[in-house]
């Protein structure tokens, strides 16, 4: 096992060498075809006149604007021709497909994963390309992609989903050195995230959080963010509020409010903790910034840095808001 079983702590992947919109994967032709196509618009708009040539050029840049609702490439299903030949890929091509697939919200992709990953479960590895896509889809804003990831991460790992793992587990996450008893915190973390004892997932977690070894908290805290049941939101707002380490509670902040597994109505119910929290005069500044960053992150508003200011529109919203994240959909 890797002594640093995070792979978003490393470089991230470079860009697959087959990006169709590469500059150097497209064809010379292909450039040369979409460069007519847009030039033969323009020039058959200015033949028409001076007024269809603007209201073209209005329709090319409204079309090609990073601004306004999201524009649908299609329908978004995985297609017919690509469940048939899922079977004729390898594991390894199978995963990095499927895992594409799911960040870019194709219905029926995390049906499959669901339906092959455990047939992948030793044949597949994070390489340059899947670590990428493993990485993209963990911060993804809907949490059934992280749990894709998630899945597909344990695949990578060779872990069973059963009890036996987190037995063969529980020594090293408890008393390993410093590299074992990282990487089992996080493969435990995860196993009760996809329904592994998590209750005795979150013991073994607990255990470590006020441990002297700043590393071996961090993974607590960030197997906790993981973890992600209703008991893991008072000890990350303890780690946020007491750790000594900044690091620490740069963590677990982030924890609460956007990484990790914990849903959106999760998240809302520490705010009134975090209310109180901006409140408190015993925090370093840097510690007030977070707690009005994940506040921010959690409510999706805009307010300043005023603690009077997030009171007033909490209590006026009697703590209701409209959801901002795809979990509650």
């Amino acid at each position: 096992m890797s002594t640093n079983p995070d792979p978003r702590l490393e470089q991230a992947a470079t860009r697959p060498e087959n990006d169709p919109l590469s500059s150097e994967s497209a064809s010379p032709r292909r450039r040369v075809a979409v460069v007519a196509a847009v030039t033969g618009m323009l020039a058959g708009a200015l033949f028409l006149g001076t007024g269809k040539a603007q209201a073209a050029w209005q329709e090319i840049a409204q079309l090609l604007s990073l601004h306004g609702k999201p524009e649908p490439a299609s329908a978004n299903v995985l297609s017919e021709h690509e469940v048939e030949v899922l079977d004729q890929m390898t594991p390894q091509s199978q995963a990095q497909l499927l895992l594409e697939r799911s960040i870019n919200h194709y219905r029926g992709a995390n049906d499959q994963i669901a339906e092959r990953v455990g047939r992948w479960r030793g044949k597949i590895k994070l390489d340059q390309q899947l670590k990428s896509l493993f990485m993209t889809a963990l911060n993804s804003d809907d949490l059934r992609v992280r749990a894709a990831a998630i899945e597909i991460d344990l695949a990578c790992r060779d872990l069973e989903k059963s009890a036996a793992t987190v037995d063969a587990l529980e020594h090293d996450a408890r008393f390993g050195e410093q590299g074992p008893r990282a990487n089992a915190l996080w493969d435990i973390a995860l196993l009760g995230n996809r329904g592994i004892e998590p209750e005795r997932a979150a013991q073994i977690l607990l255990a470590s959080i006020h441990d002297q070894n700043v590393n071996i908290r961090y993974w607590a805290v960030e197997g906790l963010a993981y973890l992600g049941t209703d008991e893991t939101i008072a000890p990350l707002l303890q780690a946020f509020h007491d750790d000594a380490s900044p690091m620490i509670r740069e963590r677990a902040a982030c924890g609460l409010a956007q990484s990790g597994m914990l849903s959106e109505k999760q998240r809302r119910s520490a705010v009134p903790q975090l209310l109180d929290f901006a409140d408190d005069a015993s925090l370093d500044p840097e510690t007030h910034k977070w707690v009005f960053q994940a506040l921010r992150d959690i409510t999706g508003q805009t307010l300043p840095h005023d603690v009077a200011a997030w009171r007033s529109w909490y209590n006026s919203n009697d703590g209701h808001w409209a959801p901002v994240t795809r979990d509650s959909q």
